[in-house]
């Protein structure tokens, strides 16, 4: 079988892989190295399913699907959670290369259409034991939590991902290292996560038979709901078959409220991914006894003494039908602002991680830091935080001073002017606003 190389990646292939619809023989590869960064070169595919979403559900509603608040929450925590990746290899890949060459008793063809359907099987079980025990072990559900934050259900809802969840996953993977070849699970890895893309939509009801294999978006709605019948259910990835194995399975019903049981009411992205951490450490030094201590960190989230292991969920918030998603009004050109920021970040972003196997330790280090500092001003001014004037300027400071020192470095002309421009602007708009409020306190959350 001919090896691939990374950009041989077609646009079929590109817009057929985010429904798992590829062939073992054009994603089959002898070396892991050799395996394309599916998830990168997806992006285009995201975005334009994004467009489509808002457009049809404008056509079907006469609304839009899509929060800037909210959304833009989404999109950055999917880009808090792959600036590790800038430093390390992923810790699930990693992993397995390591088990792989010190501890394999089989080594399965990478080149055959047995090996390919075994890996599909193997990673997908895999996953419903890792999503299952990020719900019911309350140290994973930490990490885990920031995916069901939003209250609303649309594609980029898809992207809200933690920046700690591969801190654990890797563990639950590891037995396939024993005989199939890394080559071949990091084209499924990658593939498992794709397919999960598309089913974050309301648009789709219903897909008939493939409802019984196939984890759909009516599954998954039912995932991502607070509603009493939803909690802990569907866990699959690509396939629901594990659920009705394991007794986890509960079909769409009334209509889904989506979120957190108790929701945290912020668009905060470095709150959204760690509050629960704080949380959880309150509750364990709270804790009575060792016994109870333990219990707080590897039971589930509604435990509380004197309950089964995942609680009975009595303190559930019951459900209405009448809860209304957390959607603080701001004024247009506050929205305007963040959209223009945020785009200028996602040119940079983009940059470094084109770039990053160029740039040194030190300069990655810096743009990380500068990626998640912008990231966390654009939430503070979604959330109109007091401090939020005094941090922004800081911040608009800092980009025209990495601009000027060439780390930020726009490709086009125009956008290098515009950066400079607007960033100077931005940072003389926000300094005025200290001068407004002098006593305002330095803390954004």
């Amino acid at each position: 079988m001919a090896r691939a190389e990374p950009s041989d990646v077609t646009f079929s292939q590109g817009g057929r892989m985010l429904f798992y619809l590829v062939s073992p023989n054009e994603t089959s590869f002898s070396d892991v190295g050799a395996v394309p960064r599916y998830v990168e070169q997806a992006t285009p595919f995201f975005v334009g399913l994004l467009l489509l979403e808002v457009f049809v559900g404008w056509l079907k509603t006469g609304n839009l699907l899509f929060k800037v608040n909210d959304g833009t929450t989404s999109l950055s925590a999917g880009m808090i959670s792959r600036l590790p990746n800038l430093f390390v290899r992923s810790l699930e890949v990693s992993s397995y290369i390591y088990v792989w060459n010190n501890f394999r008793i089989l080594e399965l063809p990478w080149d055959s259409a047995w090996t390919w359907w075994l890996a599909f099987l193997g990673v997908d079980f895999g996953y419903y034991w890792v999503h299952r025990c990020s719900h019911e072990l309350n140290i994973l559900w930490a990490a885990h939590q920031v995916h069901h934050s939003s209250e609303y259900y649309n594609l980029s809802t898809a992207l809200r991902q933690s920046v700690t969840q591969q801190c654990a996953s890797w563990v639950f993977y590891l037995p396939m290292a024993l005989l199939v070849p890394p080559s071949v699970f990091a084209v499924h890895i990658q593939f498992n996560l794709l397919y999960q893309f598309w089913i974050h939509t309301e648009l789709i009801s219903d897909l008939g038979p493939l409802e019984w294999i196939l984890n759909t978006p009516s599954h998954h709605r039912v995932h991502h709901g607070r509603n009493l019948y939803c909690i802990d259910k569907n866990y699959g990835g690509t396939l629901i078959i594990w659920d009705r194995l394991f007794g986890t399975f509960a079909p769409e019903g009334d209509k889904v409220v989506y979120g957190l049981t108790h929701p945290i009411n912020t668009f905060e992205i470095l709150y959204v991914q760690f509050h629960y951490y704080t949380y959880l450490w309150q509750q364990f030094v709270n804790a009575n006894g060792i016994a109870h201590k333990l219990s707080v960190i590897f039971k589930g989230p509604s435990w509380e003494p004197g309950k089964p292991r995942l609680g009975d969920h009595e303190n559930v918030p019951k459900i209405t039908g009448k809860e209304v998603a957390h959607d603080p009004k701001w004024s247009p050109a506050l929205q305007a602002y963040v959209h223009a920021h945020f785009l200028l970040l996602l040119c940079v972003y983009n940059d470094v991680f084109d770039t990053q196997y160029m740039l040194s330790q030190t300069t990655l280090l810096l743009m990380a830091g500068y990626i998640l500092l912008t990231l966390t001003c654009l939430g503070c001014i979604i959330d109109q935080r007091p401090a939020v004037a005094l941090l922004e300027t800081a911040r608009c400071v800092f980009m025209i001073g990495l601009h000027s020192l060439g780390f930020i470095n726009p490709g086009a002309s125009l956008l290098a002017l515009a950066t400079r421009v607007f960033g100077g602007l931005s940072a003389l708009y926000w300094a005025v606003q200290i001068l407004r409020q002098p006593s305002v306190e330095t803390k954004c959350h």
